[in-house]
């Protein structure tokens, strides 16, 4: 019997989506099946491994030889393209498609197919800047450093944009200093001092590290926190006016926080005496609506790209044939962070890589991590670090806006830690406050409940009565940009199953759907599907809890269609 190379029931479903996707042999796939039958049996895990193993199935099956593209739509022939690595087939191909109905788009992937096989051996293009290709346009960001990438630049450290709300670290901002350190940790073991004796990179001469950065008023009170829980550096900048999140000013002060002290227009950063590199290697923000703001514009300022909502992070080297990339040649990328964020499907991930063409490579390497994708990890206070102040004039013009009064919710919203969650999306749309005041009852039949809400429900234009209106605010959604929770059950009642929702609740003990498609996505993920009206379903299920028992022959296990 094959062996698995790892235990699915030790991974969520969020983390199990990557690892299978780097595996390509489809008796190891069944074995991870069985071995999750046996374990979790988790219908969402499952799918994950069926649909890997039927991808690889079908490829086993396909021989180029017997493709004929003009049987094929241009995304067929698009797919099957990958996985043709032979230039003469590739040629057979385009003749092919040219004595038949010679399509431009088929003949454009045939060709592009055809430039990465035989990349090696092209001649690596010659990389002309754009004031020189174009002499006769404007170029008023050529002497603008700051949208300028940095030549010969030398690179380091993992920084961590550590958000605070009310005068505190939020859970995200733990769990990245987490996963920073382990990230760190490993890259270190692999590139650091620590495997080679010496450093392998001009740019430092010692491991290199994870730095906190805290911006705001009243921040340093919160250097010791990070440090306890995995920074080795904490930059901070603190100002009465930041007190609140500013988009120009935060970001103005975390841009020259990682040129240090560089003015956009004068040239070279100022040395600093806790680091000797240009900019970080890499930065990680939290995936926030502030997080997700700071981050796109941060990195645009300092000339890099962003991956965002982010949910897996690894570093390792990357090769990479593309010609648009290279140049023309295979090339090997070092420490490139990878970045897994999940596809629309729900069951496939997407691969980030922050690299650009054979002129340069891009840094700092950047993404945005969805609360709650990692674990929060445990301080240690006895964790020492240097802490380092940053100073920089704010230019008044940057609060232009004044705030002169805000509500702050005392604590929001925690729907975490309780043993039952009832949810509702976008089926209450036939009667809103209605569909609120049973989800409300059904909690309130529990001993330990809460309810929770989509965005669905969230952006909808529903009208509902004033009772229940401070229920249906983001405090309480649930998903990819909302609150993860985990209870012992879930009751998703009136929910479709989009991955943006799926991500915040797939690791509760037992699902519960109710809805009135059978093939609703969630169907796929949950325990139990209860194919009905919720405004019908409800009410029996508040009955049978209130009772403690309930006889419904409409409700069916989720595998079947009953």
């Amino acid at each position: 019997m094959t062996e698995t190379p790892f235990d699915p029931g030790e991974y969520t479903i969020p983390e199990l989506g990557p690892e299978v996707q780097s595996i390509e042999d489809v008796e190891t796939l069944q074995a991870l099946l069985e071995a999750e039958r046996g374990g979790e049996d988790r219908a969402g895990a499952k799918t994950i491994i069926e649909s890997r193993i039927e991808k690889f199935s079908e490829d086993d099956t396909d021989d180029g030889d017997g493709i004929d593209p003009t049987e094929m739509s241009a995304a067929e022939v698009g797919n099957a393209l990958q996985d043709i690595d032979e230039v003469d087939e590739l040629e057979r191909l385009r003749d092919a498609e040219e004595a038949g109905e010679s399509r431009n788009s088929v003949l454009t992937l045939i060709e592009n197919r055809l430039d990465s096989v035989r990349g090696s051996e092209k001649e690596a293009a010659e990389v002309i800047p754009p004031e020189e290709k174009h002499p006769d346009l404007d170029h008023p960001t050529a002497d603008k450093r700051h949208v300028r990438a940095i030549d010969d630049g030398a690179y380091g450290d993992m920084w961590v944009y550590c958000e605070t709300q009310a005068g505190g670290l939020i859970d995200v901002s733990r769990e990245m200093l987490g996963k920073a350190r382990a990230l760190m940790d490993e890259y270190n073991d692999d590139y650091g001092v620590s495997a080679s004796g010496g450093s392998e990179d001009e740019s430092s001469g010692a491991d290199e590290k994870v730095v906190a950065v805290l911006i705001g008023d009243g921040v340093s009170e919160l250097a010791d926190e990070c440090i306890a829980y995995g920074a080795d550096t904490v930059v901070y900048h603190e100002d009465p006016r930041l007190e609140r999140f500013r988009h120009e000013p935060y970001t103005r002060v975390f841009c020259d926080m990682a040129r240090w002290g560089g003015d956009p227009g004068a040239g070279n950063p100022d040395p600093a005496e806790w680091r000797d590199y240009d900019e970080p290697r890499y930065v990680l923000f939290p995936a926030t609506h502030n997080g997700r703001d700071l981050s796109a514009q941060v990195q645009a300022e300092l000339d890099s790209g962003l991956a965002s909502d982010c949910s897996g992070l690894y570093i390792e080297n990357a090769v990479i044939s593309n010609p648009a990339k290279t140049g023309g040649e295979d090339r090997e990328f070092e420490r490139v962070l990878h970045m897994k964020r999940p596809d629309f499907s729900g069951f496939e991930y997407s691969t980030i890589l922050c690299l650009d063409n054979p002129s340069r490579e891009f840094h700092p390497q950047g993404a945005s991590v969805i609360p709650g994708s990692f674990e929060l990890p445990e301080p240690e206070p006895e964790r020492e670090g240097e802490v380092v102040e940053h100073e920089f004039d704010l230019d008044d013009g940057w609060f232009r806006v004044e705030i002169e009064e805000y509500d702050r919710l005392e604590g929001g919203v925690d729907l975490t830690g309780h043993e039952v969650v009832v949810a509702l999306g976008r089926g209450i749309g036939d009667d809103p406050t209605r569909g609120i005041e049973l989800g409300l009852d059904l909690v309130d039949a529990f001993e330990d409940a809460t309810l929770g809400i989509t965005r669905g429900i969230v952006t909808s234009s529903y009208q509902f009565e004033g009772h229940v209106e401070s229920y249906t605010g983001e405090d309480r959604q649930i998903g990819e940009t909302g609150q993860v929770v985990e209870p012992d059950l879930y009751i998703a009642a009136g929910i479709s199953g989009a991955i943006q929702h799926k991500v915040g609740m797939d690791e509760s003990d037992t699902i519960v759907a109710i809805n009135t498609d059978p093939d609703a996505d969630i169907r796929d993920f949950s325990d139990y599907f209860i194919e009905g009206d919720l405004f019908e379903v409800l009410p029996g299920l508040i009955d049978a809890v209130e009772a403690g028992e309930w006889e419904a022959p409409a409700v069916a296990d989720g595998g079947e269609r009953e």
